[in-house]
């Protein structure tokens, strides 16, 4: 059994959701600022989405909903998405983004995967908090993905990681096969292969007999 797990900002989607909640409050630029520094492995991933995360104190429910309903697939991916379904093949999203966020692309493509392992924006009287919670905070993908194809019996060796970013490192050394997708200066030596594209993607995956 092969599993498949994509990153999604950056890599299943060139929407980025913590700066779509920041334009809602006026900081999407501190947010763009941060993330940069994260994905380029300047500061540890946990410390850049605690501060991001501590930005959007107080942003309204439907600030919020209205920013995951601009989460956007790239061109591609849904195809991608499907035709991996469609052949058996486990897929998995892991993502240090937000669940509701990737929920929303998902459903306005018609798509779906089989996991999600990803992070939440926690409301208490309508607002958000300011915290983040989940368990791709502190734990790696790397974890992720192992517990992932103990749970439905692939090898590590089977399995395959397509991200870009410094987070993405640890699913993309453990992996059978890793997949870059315009990857960070820092990622791209630790990638067997770079695309630019979900078609390329594809093309990948069916010259590594993943795909028929």
């Amino acid at each position: 059994m092969t599993v498949v797990a994509f990153d999604f900002d950056g890599t299943l989607s060139d929407s980025e959701m913590t700066v779509l909640l920041g334009e809602r409050c006026n900081v999407a630029d501190e947010m763009a600022e941060i993330t940069e520094r994260a994905m380029n492995n300047e500061i540890g991933y946990a410390e850049s989405l605690r501060e991001r995360a501590a930005l959007l104190e107080g942003l309204p429910e439907s600030d919020a909903t209205a920013a995951y309903e601009q989460v956007e697939l790239r061109p591609g991916a849904a195809d991608l998405i499907e035709a991996l379904n469609t052949a058996g093949i486990t897929t998995a999203i892991l993502t240090g983004g937000f669940e509701r966020g990737v929920a929303a692309a998902l459903e306005r493509e018609g798509v779906a995967v089989d996991h999600i392992v990803s992070n939440r924006l926690p409301l208490v009287d309508g607002e958000l908090t300011g915290e983040v919670n989940g368990s791709l905070i502190e734990g790696t993908k790397d974890d992720a993905l192992e517990s992932l194809a103990d749970d439905v019996g692939a090898d590590l060796e089977e399995t395959v990681a397509i991200g870009d970013g410094a987070n993405d490192l640890p699913m993309l050394e453990v992996a059978g096969l890793a997949i870059g997708f315009e990857p960070k200066p820092a990622v791209e030596p630790h990638c067997d292969v770079v695309v630019s594209s979900m078609a390329e993607a594809r093309e990948v995956l069916e010259s590594n007999a993943v795909l028929e």
